[in-house]
């Protein structure tokens, strides 16, 4: 799995996932090595970097969230595209 240390939806990644696209182009994306490598190494003309690491942990998969678990939860979805974008508040301590 790959993990890019970016917040999720702001203004900075969206510019960033451009500039990726650039650096990215004609090279054939062969292994992970390969991708962390052209990812961590692209910059912006203004000087932002990517920080990007591989995650070789392993998940497990195939867990069930209940109803009620998905009721639990504090999300608060966003204007835009609150399928994708929202926010997860802890719950308060007592």
């Amino acid at each position: 799995m790959l993990l890019m240390r970016v917040p999720k939806w702001n203004k900075n990644e969206h510019q960033m996932f451009s500039y990726i696209s650039m650096n990215w182009r004609g090279r054939p994306l062969t292994n992970y090595e390969t991708i962390v490598n052209l990812i961590s190494n692209t910059t912006t003309k203004n000087g932002l970097k990517i920080n990007c690491d591989l995650d070789e942990s392993k998940y497990q998969t195939g867990t069930k969230i209940t109803d009620e678990q998905m009721q639990d939860l504090r999300l608060t979805k966003e204007k835009f595209h609150g399928e994708w974008n929202y926010k997860l508040k802890p719950h308060e301590c007592k």
